[in-house]
């Protein structure tokens, strides 16, 4: 059999090694060291330096530390995409909180504007204050920025961006992840670029970043003796991994390139198949990474289901997996609040991502074309 084709494998750039040498020469395998500093460096430069970074063990963990200093605390409520993965909700319960899940637009698979205007103006009818609003980048693909920021601003609530798919990609040319007041980063193993395991926040002012390494290491007070006078967490990223970070950014630009080819080649596939929709920047405005490319299949046109292609195209070895399932469908969330129509459970129906990996070599894409020929074009 042929080997394996992933969805979206970790991509090595060849400095990773040397890095991490010089973190075990020096004894630096702490959550310390040059690395951990150089990392956050190389990612801020790559922000456009208008920001500062803290690097964490996951962007989870950025997560739970962006919502803890918006101060949401156990009854309060946080407005979060639906059309996501659940690393975007989980830390919202973490603190007790109550997820309130918004529907996607069609045009980027994001959070709707007027879902998400709807939902506060319904929340504030029932005497809830919204402390915080998760805006999704979703594999890759910016959000309507303008418009939900100025949603954001008019109610007085901060935006948080989890951007962990969307490293690289920009809204009117400015890059996602610097919109709000948070910006929340993932190094996956499955992400465009990877240390293995870890994340980052990135904050709009030093304090920030202050206050989150804080948190980050235990929360310990400035004493000679342990001492702590808030709930700490052990989030900080070590400096083994922040060396694979500080190689994997060395190839990011070339990353990011290799994945928009990816779109390219399966856009040139499906011109030529009727009933299949990439999931595309709707204009100029929006320049996606493509982390993943997604597609919807037309259920009119198309003889075959997107779990039936996804099945097929495991039987020719092809990884293929199907869009995030929405949140307020999830069985933990089952009883938290919806707004939205069924955009986003549509998207879900009918969606499947396809393998996007910046390693996919020529006779990989020569396999997956003629599979995809084989069970569309019938």
């Amino acid at each position: 059999m042929n080997n394996k084709i992933w969805l979206s494998s970790p991509h090595m750039g060849g400095n990773e090694l040397n890095y991490i040498n010089e973190a075990f020469e020096a004894n630096w395998v702490a959550p310390l060291g040059p690395n951990v500093d150089g990392f956050e460096n190389d990612l801020k430069v790559f922000l456009n330096n208008d920001v500062e970074v803290a690097a964490l063990s996951s962007g989870t963990a950025a997560l739970h530390l962006a919502l803890i200093q918006c101060d949401v605390k156990f009854g309060d409520e946080v407005i979060c995409q639906s059309l996501t993965f659940s690393a975007s909700a989980n830390p919202i319960a973490y603190l007790g909180a109550t997820p309130v899940f918004v529907d996607s637009e069609f045009e980027t698979w994001n959070m709707c504007p007027e879902a998400l205007e709807t939902a506060i103006l319904e929340r504030l009818k029932l005497g809830k204050r919204v402390k915080a609003i998760i805006v999704v980048h979703l594999y890759g693909m910016p959000a309507k920025m303008d418009e939900l920021c100025s949603i954001a601003s008019k109610y007085n609530i901060p935006v948080i961006e989890d951007a962990a798919e969307a490293l690289g990609s920009n809204y009117k040319g400015k890059l996602c992840g610097t919109f709000g007041r948070f910006g929340v980063l993932s190094f996956n193993g499955n992400k465009i670029i990877t240390t293995s395991g870890g994340g980052a926040l990135v904050c709009t002012n030093q304090l920030d970043k202050n206050k989150t390494i804080f948190l980050s290491t235990q929360a310990r007070d400035e004493a000679p003796h342990y001492q702590h006078s808030e709930i700490g967490y052990n989030y900080r990223m070590s400096n083994v991994s922040a060396g694979i970070g500080r190689g994997q950014m060395e190839v990011l630009v070339n990353r990011i390139d290799s994945r928009r080819e990816m779109f390219q080649f399966y856009s040139r596939i499906f011109s030529k198949i009727e009933g299949v929709n990439l999931h595309a920047a709707p204009n100029a405005d929006f320049y996606s990474n493509h982390w993943l490319t997604a597609i919807t299949l037309n259920p009119e046109i198309c003889k075959i289901s997107p779990e039936k292609l996804r099945l097929y195209l495991a039987s020719k070895n092809i990884e293929c997996r199907p869009i995030w399932k929405p949140m307020h469908l999830q069985p933990v969330f089952a009883t938290s609040p919806y707004y939205g129509t069924n955009n986003s459970e549509d998207l879900f129906n009918t969606g499947l991502c396809l393998p996007s990996g910046s390693n996919l070599t020529d006779s990989d894409r020569n396999r997956i074309e003629e599979a995809l020929f084989e069970v569309l074009s019938k």
